[in-house]
């Protein structure tokens, strides 16, 4: 796809990647909403195949492609979601994926990886590393690149669970998204100009890695240098696709810092009963810190995944928590 989704192609992916994805639960809570004084709704995309929203986009991406092509493989770089999300998206389409990964990824993310049948190539932990790294990988194996946000058939998949949100929720005065290189940010924003064109839309971004912000105060794109946040997914750096729908319909980014994140993070395990990743907890954080947005509004906010390494974040949970979270994990 070379051109902006239409509502049309965000509908023609969901009829696209139906079958291989969940429809994923909304879900409130009274307890939140009286904390926030506003009424969330959470899309719950910790509960979507391989635990977060990137499948959708994945899924959409392969289906997209000529047979010839899927023979051949698929290949990206990425963090842990997308490459769980193209990994599982070529194995249900019998091709092969493959993977380069910083060596910083989480555990938990890479053992996913591997469980998908996907083959890793390990780099340094450096936008350039990756890309270079990739390209090796492009030129051994013949197979199509797959970027993880800087793609019309990412964005529209990612755009399907805005869709559904509003779908399933009447009358959204605002939406609200996570953002690093911005496949959800900028889908959530196509799916409500077409569908919801009066909600106010946010992106939250993690202060640690706030590219996005500087980026659009300031109207030109600025590259993720060095960033430093426990939210892992939201690292990288927008691209130019994903910036030009971002500037053009979202309001303002808001930042939080790594302490908001966590505290949101135990919020939702505590309140909701579920488990989610730092990185999704962080728009739930960006409301909590900016009440005088939300007040009395009804908020569909997405919740990105629930790739959580426990290891990493238990500082912030009760042992007990978190031993029955290790014996009995969500499936």
């Amino acid at each position: 796809m070379d051109h902006l989704p239409t509502l049309e192609d965000i509908h023609q992916a969901h009829q696209r990647i139906k079958p291989f994805i969940h429809r994923t639960p909304v879900l409130t809570s009274e307890l939140i909403n009286i904390s926030a004084n506003c009424s969330i709704f959470f899309k719950c995309e910790n509960f979507q195949k391989v635990g977060a929203f990137k499948m959708r986009g994945a899924a959409n991406a392969v289906l997209s492609l000529p047979a010839t092509r899927i023979s051949r493989g698929v290949a990206t770089h990425s963090s842990g979601n997308h490459a769980q999300a193209l990994a599982k998206a070529a194995a249900s389409t019998g091709t092969k994926a493959y993977i380069v990964m910083p060596e910083s990824a989480p555990q938990v993310k890479v053992n996913a990886v591997k469980d998908y049948g996907a083959e890793i190539y390990f780099c340094n932990s450096t936008q350039q590393a990756r890309e270079q790294t990739l390209r090796a990988v492009l030129r051994e194996t013949g197979a199509t690149f797959i970027h993880p946000y800087d793609d019309y058939h990412i964005i529209a998949g990612q755009a399907t669970a805005a869709a559904e949100l509003i779908d399933e929720v009447e009358s959204l005065d605002v939406l609200i998204a996570p953002v690093g290189g911005g496949g959800l940010l900028s889908g959530t924003c196509l799916s409500a100009n077409y569908l919801q064109p009066e909600a106010i839309i946010y992106g939250a971004e993690p202060s640690g890695a706030d590219d996005a912000k500087r980026s659009l105060d300031s109207g030109m794109i600025h590259p993720s240098i060095e960033p430093s946040t426990i939210a892992d997914g939201l690292l990288t750096s927008l691209s130019e696709r994903t910036f030009g729908i971002i500037k053009n319909h979202v309001r303002d980014i808001l930042t939080v810092d790594d302490q908001e994140i966590m505290a949101a993070l135990r919020l939702v395990w505590e309140r909701l009963k579920i488990v989610i990743e730092p990185s999704a907890a962080v728009p739930v954080a960006a409301v909590l810190k900016n009440p005088e947005l939300f007040a009395q509004k009804r908020v569909g906010l997405v919740i990105s995944g629930g790739n959580a390494d426990l290891e990493e974040i238990d500082v912030v949970l009760h042992p007990q928590v978190l031993e029955l979270v290790r014996d009995h994990p969500l499936g």
